[in-house]
């Protein structure tokens, strides 16, 4: 075993966390300590279950110092994507920092940050495009691509590898529970069930959606190839999705109508997935009081801006999709694709992609974790 290269992983159980592990797990070449609040909980426990040799929980959480020195000793690399949704904005500015610091204080040989891309500042740090929790970890991976490249040579520095990992919103968002794009049955005058996503992205406004099942051999091959991925910010993507096309392939899959209806952004927060919590925190456990604090409304209409802004790959938003094909000729490239992998794996359970948008479940783990704070 001691060929094998032990990771510590923050946010282990989470969407893009499961995926990771899997990726790891399934490689011979690799073992995983996860931090978990609770180790008890079902996806905890789901990921043990996938080998019990190679799967170690680690109670603990990231805002602790303690915990993460302790997390890291032992351990030779490190995937760290810190949930902004629960801290807020702020707090994942520091605990990001501090994460990265004691990963170097720690001796970790390499170190992947988790990462969303810092589009205000893209925009020209315009106020209609700034979404906190894009932001948050935006700044930090900037940040980490500087520090990487000063503390180089550096007497202090233990010449620890680093690699950005930055994904976008994910195409499992499209058919789950309370999400931003959840879609919604409607009856149309004839009583014909139809998919429906009302939201406010216009008709030349995309989305680069990404594949959860993706991000686990994306994160592996930057494990695997540590000289190749040493400074890089591997910005992954299915493709750029416009809901008219989104809505026309699950038409397609499912043989059940579906559209897309473009809502203007005040409609959409009357009465859109996210409504009910508008004037919530975007970070729920932040403090609604901070000036720092954006609210679900503010973080969110940015969001959608952004994308907006972001349609046929030339906007704000973009992705080098030919290096993408280079690195993992697999891939799934496009929101057709994604759809009917989902309905074949629904298949073998009995049930179909039809199925899984009349009984939405929740893919974000921390609306999970919202209901028990």
């Amino acid at each position: 075993m001691s060929s094998v290269k032990k990771i510590f992983i923050v946010g282990g159980t989470g969407a893009q966390g499961i995926p990771v592990v899997r990726g790891l797990v399934a490689n011979n070449g690799y073992a995983v300590r996860i931090l978990t609040r609770d180790p008890t909980s079902r996806r905890a426990q789901d990921l043990v279950a996938l080998d019990p040799a190679k799967v170690e929980l680690f109670q603990g959480s990231f805002t602790s110092e303690a915990d993460l020195r302790n997390g890291y000793t032992g351990c030779d690399g490190a995937f760290i994507n810190i949930d902004g949704f629960a801290t807020g904005e702020k707090g994942e500015l520091y605990w990001a920092t501090r994460a990265y610091e004691l990963a170097i204080e720690s001796g970790i040989t390499f170190y992947v940050y988790g990462n969303i891309e810092f589009t205000y500042k893209k925009s020209g740090y315009r106020p209609e495009f700034r979404a906190g929790h894009m932001d948050g970890k935006g700044r930090i991976g900037e940040w980490l691509l500087f520090q990487h490249t000063s503390n180089k040579g550096q007497a202090y520095y233990n010449d620890m590898k680093l690699a950005i990992f930055t994904t976008g919103p994910y195409i499992e968002m499209a058919i789950s529970a309370n999400t931003t794009m959840s879609p919604r049955i409607e009856q149309t005058a004839e009583g014909e069930q139809v998919a429906t996503w009302r939201v406010p992205l216009t008709a030349n406004g995309a989305v680069p959606h990404v594949s959860l099942d993706d991000c686990g051999y994306y994160v592996r091959w930057l494990f695997d190839h540590p000289a190749e991925a040493d400074g890089r910010d591997l910005q992954v993507a299915i493709e750029h999705v416009r809901y008219a096309d989104l809505a026309a392939a699950f038409e397609k899959v499912t043989g059940h109508k579906a559209r897309f209806i473009d809502t203007d952004m005040e409609t959409y927060w009357l009465d859109g997935p996210m409504s009910s919590i508008r004037d919530d925190p975007a970070g729920y456990l932040a403090d609604a009081a901070d000036p720092a604090t954006m609210n679900v409304k503010e973080n969110f209409t940015g969001f959608w801006n952004i994308f907006r802004a972001s349609g046929g790959n030339t906007g704000l938003a973009r992705r080098d999709y030919a290096l993408l094909d280079e690195i993992f000729p697999g891939r799934i490239r496009s929101v057709e694709q994604f759809f009917r992998r989902q309905d074949e794996k629904a298949r073998e359970r009995g049930s179909s992609l039809w199925d899984m948008v009349l009984e939405m479940q929740p893919v974000l783990k921390n609306h999970e974790d919202m209901r028990r704070n």
